[in-house]
């Protein structure tokens, strides 16, 4: 009897969390853009591991890496000890566009809590249709065998233009709705993708990033979405510059399938972090992009891929159906 008591008593304790779990705490600042990721990436609390967040209304669909983050924080809402067990990879497939004027509900499932391992399986939908589906592993931190590889010689970021000085450079619409929605300054080792095509044409690049202002209280596990978020906007870099192509070439069409994400070590997502890029295949209208992610000192942190949609219109084709447009910036 005492057994059963004892089960049941667990039983409810299980469920009392399960309904009183709370959304991962996002800092909030007060400098735009960045202020406005923040914002969204901070979810409601919903019931029973269920969570409601916003997107930005920069682009006619919701952007990848912004779903991406949320979920990965959704999930992480549902570990007990997140903090001593922070997420060590994620693998998702994003499903369908999502509408930025609605919002995106995120229903979590506790498919495994071990003693060294915890894992989540995340829906996203919006108007219960499935946008992304995303599963990620969290590990108790512990101590084990090291090696990783080394860091790319290239030139430091101060060495380097920043993207946030281009955009003011432009007179093109590019550049100002870049100017004003970019929420991490981005310098390019080679020649940036933004307007024009690079002519080496190489299947590889290097560039650093960080926010464009500092995030006090950025733990490890909002480091790690942060990393998320904007990693999915250079993912395709490297397969857009071997095909001399540019973000502006008419008609292209770009669209995120699937990502996996593997989280090495703690990091600052404040400080300088390197993205040493390839893109190892194109084939059949998708591309696969790969991703290693430095410190300044050399550690190597994360890593990505992703493999993407990529299409151009048939020759004679009108492209209008798949060009980028940019959103009137005021």
């Amino acid at each position: 009897m005492a057994k059963v008591l004892a089960g049941v008593h667990a039983t409810l304790i299980r469920a009392t969390m399960s309904v009183m779990t709370e959304p991962i705490g996002v800092p909030t600042i007060t400098s735009e853009p960045l202020a406005s990721v923040l914002r969204v990436l901070q979810l409601r609390d919903g019931e029973a591991d269920r969570f409601v967040a916003d997107s930005l209304p920069q682009m006619n669909r919701v952007y990848g890496g912004q779903v991406l983050s949320q979920a990965l924080l959704a999930a992480a809402a549902t570990v007990e000890d997140h903090h001593d067990r922070p997420p060590h990879s994620l693998h998702a497939y994003f499903l369908r566009g999502g509408d930025p004027a609605r919002p995106i509900s995120f229903e979590v499932a506790r498919t495994h809590d071990g003693r060294s391992f915890a894992s989540r399986q995340v829906s996203a939908t919006q108007d219960g249709r499935d946008i992304l589906t995303l599963m990620a592993s969290f590990q108790l931190r512990q101590p084990g065998v090291e090696h990783s590889s080394q860091i790319p010689d290239v030139p430091g970021p101060e060495e380097l233009i920043s993207a946030l000085e281009y955009f003011r450079s432009l007179k093109h619409p590019v550049g100002k709705f870049l100017g004003k929605t970019a929420a991490f300054d981005v310098r390019h080792v080679q020649e940036n993708l933004y307007i024009n095509a690079s002519p080496d044409k190489s299947r590889c690049q290097q560039l650093w990033m960080k926010p464009r202002a500092e995030i006090a209280g950025a733990t490890p596990l909002v480091s790690r979405a942060l990393l998320a978020y904007v990693i999915d906007q250079v993912m395709m870099e490297p397969a857009l510059r071997t095909h001399g192509l540019s973000w502006l070439t008419p008609g292209l069409a770009l669209a995120s399938l699937d990502h996996a994400m593997w989280f090495h070590q703690d990091f600052d997502i404040n400080q300088w972090l390197l993205y040493d890029q390839e893109s190892p295949s194109a084939n059949g209208a998708r591309a696969t992009g790969h991703v290693r992610v430095f410190t300044e000192d050399g550690d190597l942190v994360a890593e990505a891929m992703q493999e993407a949609m990529l299409r151009l219109p048939e020759e004679g084709a009108a492209p209008s159906s798949w060009s980028f447009e940019v959103p009137p910036v005021s």
